[in-house]
C-alpha cells in the first residue's frame, strides 16, 4: 500500500444519491479503487434512524473487495469526543457519509475531534465520499432546505456552514429527479462568487485538487453567477419569484471534467495519466 503521508489531499467522491448498489456499481467501485484494500468508515450520522444503512453498504462493497468496513454513528454531539468513536478511524483509508439530513452532519460533527479525524484522513491522501446529505455537507456553504419542482421564491431557502472540504461551491443532490434547479439558482443568486453544482441520482463528481470528473448514469449541472447582470434577491419580498439575468449553466455527463479555478469545462485526463498521478 502507498505511503499516504506523501500523497497530499485525497479525492472527494460527491454523489447525488441513490447510487447503484447491485449492478455495475460504477460509483462505489470508484470509492473502492481509492481505498486500495484499506479500512473504510461508514458515517451514518446524517440519519435520525440509521438502521439498515450499514448492512446495505456492507453487502454492496463486499463484492468490490472492501471487507474492512466499520460504522460510525453519533446520536449526540458530545459523543463526537468519545475515544470509542475515535478508534474507528484507526488505520482508515477513507470515510463515506451516507444520506439523511445534512444539518445533522455539520451540527453534530463541526469543530469536534471526529471532524478533525476526517480532515486528517483527507489530508493524508484518503478518500472522502458522501451521498445525498453527505454530498451537500462537503462544501463550506451548505444548502439545507428549499422548495423543489417550482420557481424559487426569494425567502424559501436555508443555507448553513458545511464541512468545507471543497471551497467556493454549493452542492445540491437528487437534482433532476426532484426538480431542484430553482433552489440552486436561488443559492447562487445569494452567493454569486460560489459555483452551484447540482448532481443527479446515481451520479457523482470525483474531485482531485480543483478539478472534477463526472461518473455515473445522470448529469451534473454547474451554475455560474459570476456574469450575472441583475437579480432581485436583495430587493424583492420574501414570496416573490426569483429574477436573475445572464446566468451561465454547464451540463456535464459521464467522462466530462470541470476546472473550479477556471470555472470552465476541462479536458479529461486519460486513465493512464490519472492512475500515474495517484501512484
Amino acid at each position: 500500500m502507498p505511503d499516504r503521508s506523501k500523497m497530499g489531499k485525497g479525492p472527494l467522491v460527491i454523489i447525488g444519491g441513490h447510487e447503484d448498489k447491485e449492478g455495475e456499481r460504477i460509483i462505489l467501485r470508484e470509492v473502492a479503487r481509492h481505498l486500495k484494500g484499506g479500512h473504510l468508515v461508514l458515517a451514518t450520522v446524517a440519519s435520525h434512524q440509521p438502521e439498515g444503512y450499514f448492512e446495505s453498504y456492507k453487502k454492496a462493497f463486499s463484492d468490490l473487495g472492501v471487507t474492512d468496513l466499520v460504522e460510525l454513528y453519533v446520536e449526540e454531539r458530545s459523543e463526537a469526543r468519545d475515544e470509542e468513536k475515535l478508534r474507528v478511524f484507526e488505520g482508515a483509508a477513507g470515510v463515506f457519509f451516507s444520506g439523511g439530513d445534512q444539518l445533522r452532519i455539520s451540527s453534530q460533527l463541526g469543530d469536534t475531534p471526529v471532524e478533525q479525524r476526517v480532515r486528517e484522513i483527507h489530508e493524508a491522501g484518503g478518500v472522502i465520499a458522501g451521498t445525498s446529505a453527505g454530498a451537500s455537507a462537503m462544501s463550506d456553504t451548505m444548502l439545507v432546505k428549499g422548495s423543489s419542482q417550482e420557481t424559487h421564491r426569494i425567502g424559501d431557502l436555508h443555507l448553513a456552514a458545511g464541512l468545507g472540504l471543497v471551497r467556493d461551491v454549493i452542492i445540491d443532490q437528487h437534482f433532476a429527479e426532484r426538480g431542484r434547479i430553482g433552489r440552486l439558482l436561488g443559492a447562487v443568486a445569494q452567493n454569486p462568487r460560489e459555483l452551484g453544482i447540482g448532481i443527479d441520482e446515481d451520479t457523482a463528481i470525483v474531485l482531485r485538487g480543483r478539478k472534477f470528473e463526472v461518473i455515473g448514469s445522470g448529469g451534473v449541472y454547474v451554475v455560474d453567477g459570476g456574469s450575472v447582470t441583475h437579480s432581485n434577491i436583495a430587493e424583492a419580498e420574501a414570496d416573490r419569484a426569483l429574477s436573475i439575468h445572464d446566468v451561465c449553466l454547464h451540463v456535464l455527463c459521464h467522462g466530462d471534467c470541470f476546472d473550479l479555478n477556471d470555472r470552465r469545462p476541462a479536458m479529461a485526463r486519460t486513465q493512464v495519466e490519472a492512475n500515474a498521478a495517484e501512484e
